[in-house]
């Protein structure tokens, strides 16, 4: 398999492979003109976003600047509003839903290290999936670390650092987040 296949399916690779720098590359092309266009004119900022992103759900909103590793693994659904200043390492497929909002500076994380120093040397690291559900408020400055899903209408309180799963309808908070109440059951 190549480096890129095993990083989509989520094995360890060699993230300096040529052809994974290649496409790292080109999406910073399109970023740093995405980053640059004129924030008025939303037909053309609709349009590279379309070029970049795995999946662009209409009426998307993302305040530049944005960064991301390649684009093609980020699916956005519909009406999403992403703040300024987000960066989603996107070496696995980051899934957000329909109505979410993510707070400026918000980090979503697919790409890690190997814990053991002895491999971590190697260079090789593995990614990942990250899912957000419909209709999320992310707050500002968030972490949303490798693996992570977050359910339906679930609220991230600003500066939380997720690295668990947080189920629907639940308010999570703090550094490791911690969920502190569930204000909605989704299951109903």
């Amino acid at each position: 398999m190549s480096e890129k296949e095993n990083m989509l399916a989520g094995l360890f690779y060699n993230s300096a492979d040529p052809e994974l720098t290649q496409e790292r590359h080109q999406a910073r092309r399109k970023l740093w003109t995405y980053n640059a266009t004129d924030p008025a004119d939303g037909a053309k900022r609709a349009e590279l976003l379309g070029g970049l992103l795995g999946r662009a759900g209409n009426n998307l909103c993302i305040e530049p600047p944005f960064f991301c590793d390649y684009g093609s693994q980020i699916y956005t659904g519909n009406n999403v509003f992403i703040n300024f200043n987000c960066t989603i390492l996107d070496c696995a497929r980051v899934e957000i839903g329909d109505g979410t909002m993510l707070g400026p500076s918000v980090q979503i994380y697919t790409a890690t290290h190997p814990s053991d120093p002895k491999v971590r040397v190697l260079g090789k690291e593995f990614a990942a999936s990250v899912k957000i559900g419909k209709n999320v408020w992310i707050g500002g400055g968030a972490i949303i670390l490798p693996g992570v899903s977050i359910g339906d209408g679930a609220v991230i309180g600003a500066g939380a650092v997720v690295n668990k799963d947080v189920g629907a309808g639940c308010v999570a908070v703090g550094n490791p987040a911690r969920v502190k109440r569930q204000f909605y059951d989704f299951k109903k």
